[in-house]
């Protein structure tokens, strides 16, 4: 009879038991062990035994195959196909040496794993966009799925419709999430939450929050859940409708598809689109009618896209004081830069100087076209002393012959007005006389400065 080999779950046990909030200690009660026991469990210096592993499974109400997975078999696997990089061409690579790093060292293959993710991913920026052989970047793929499909996803859309119903006649989501599903809401400080500001207690029913979140912040986060207690089969078969291989994409997507359905809930589609016609796309006052965030309901504005009740196609972006893009949604044909920073001269870099004040701006493209941007800087984290807070700006962007339907620009002529000269990126950007360029853009010749400097950054040549 074959021996059976020794399970060992150490980093599945650790994230999980992180997952639930204990600690080894409260973990070692609950299964009847030693804390000891499961410090070495989790250090993969004890396998698992099958009653362990059935315990744990009872207790904690999960799959037993979602401990006992093929994880090492997985990070073998995937360490065979990088380890074929001609990058490691010269070194002598064993399968069995491989398979013995995958199952004894789970940490270490996972670190060497991520390390060659950004590694090619990295490259793949440098490349051109038509080069083969680089990583796809799960981050372009997840943007790449929610574009194609407009950021509008119907069956969402009428599910979230049904539960705002329902949310409505049990008076507030937290209650609905009692009434519905047994789940209670507790409000927990800061140190009990450990980092976390939302938190599902599988074993308790319990969804555990953190109680310094501003309002919207935490209605968004009860709504969050009821989209993952009611529409996980909905996420799932978009997700094998997508085709993405990518386990890092995938979970960008399903959590793009909760966080759009959270939105609905909040926001139902029908509602919403007549609020929005009637306050004249007035995100401050839609705010207030429906108790969201600036920023969740400036998102929720760029999935209006059903058919028969479109409302103004927006272009969504978030950034950071250093230019970095957290969030890009593309529903209005804006051509912003893929990779690298954008325009200089574009407001959402600037609102982070007059915080939390709407600025408008029209905007005119090298090639003539004209957009309308709306910016404001919008805050996250903090909710006590000494507790990070962080600051970035969104804006919205609309084709210049939409923004008359918007209060921020009604009466006034999209054709008349001035508009901001502005580029896709420096690089690609041939204004020649802008001072705020901050690259030579691709494909012109740069003068030699040696007898006169301009005050412009750099003199191209024409044509």
């Amino acid at each position: 009879m074959a021996e059976t080999k020794p399970l060992y779950l150490g980093p599945r046990l650790k994230r999980l038991r992180r997952e639930l909030g204990l600690t080894q200690q409260a973990m070692a009660e609950d299964l009847d062990i030693s804390p000891s026991y499961v410090a070495l469990i989790e250090r993969n210096q004890r396998p698992v035994t099958a009653e362990l592993l059935l315990r744990l499974a009872r207790t904690y109400r999960i799959d037993v195959t979602d401990l006992a997975g093929q994880d090492s078999a997985d990070h073998a696997r995937r360490l065979a196909d990088i380890l074929r990089d001609p990058l490691f061409a010269d070194i002598d690579l064993p399968a069995l040496e491989v398979a013995d790093l995958a199952a004894s060292f789970p940490g270490v293959s996972e670190a060497l794993l991520r390390l060659h993710g950004a590694y090619t991913r990295e490259q793949a920026a440098l490349a051109d966009q038509g080069e083969t052989g680089a990583t796809p970047d799960p981050v372009a793929q997840a943007r790449a799925f929610v574009a194609a499909r407009r950021n509008f996803f119907p069956a969402l859309d009428a599910k979230a419709e049904a539960i705002a119903e329902r949310v409505a006649a049990a008076g507030a989501p937290q209650a609905y999430l009692g009434q519905h599903h047994g789940i209670r809401t507790r409000l927990l400080p800061p140190p009990v939450m450990m980092g976390s500001i939302r938190r599902f207690d599988r074993h308790n029913q319990q969804l555990l929050l953190d109680d310094t979140l501003a309002g919207p912040t935490r209605q968004f986060q009860v709504a969050l859940q009821i989209a993952y207690s009611e529409c996980r089969p909905d996420f799932s078969a978009l997700l094998r409708e997508s085709g993405l291989a990518d386990a890092t994409a995938q979970n960008l997507v399903r959590r793009a598809l909760a966080d759009y359905t959270a939105a609905a809930i909040l926001m139902p589609y029908d509602r919403f689109a007549r609020a929005v016609e009637e306050r004249a796309y007035d995100i401050e006052a839609l705010t207030g009618q429906f108790g969201t965030s600036f920023e969740q309901t400036a998102h929720r504005l760029t999935t209006l896209n059903k058919p028969g009740a479109e409302r103004v196609p927006f272009f969504f972006i978030r950034v950071d004081a250093a230019g970095n893009v957290s969030k890009r949604l593309d529903g209005a044909g804006f051509p912003f830069a893929s990779h690298g920073g954008g325009c200089p001269l574009w407001s959402v870099h600037s609102v982070f100087t007059r915080p939390l004040q709407v600025h408008t701006q029209w905007l005119e493209l090298p090639d003539g076209q004209r957009f309308f941007s709306i910016a404001r800087s919008v805050l996250s984290g903090g909710g006590g002393y000494n507790r990070p807070r962080v600051e970035r700006a969104i804006a919205l962007a609309c084709a210049a012959e939409h923004a008359p339907k918007l209060v921020y620009a009604a009466g006034l002529d999209p054709r008349r007005v001035e508009a901001t000269p502005i580029g896709i990126s420096c690089r690609l950007c041939h204004r020649p006389d802008c001072a705020a360029r901050g690259l030579p853009p691709i494909g012109r010749e740069i003068l030699a400065d040696d007898y006169r400097r301009s005050q412009v950054p750099f003199g191209f040549a024409e044509g």
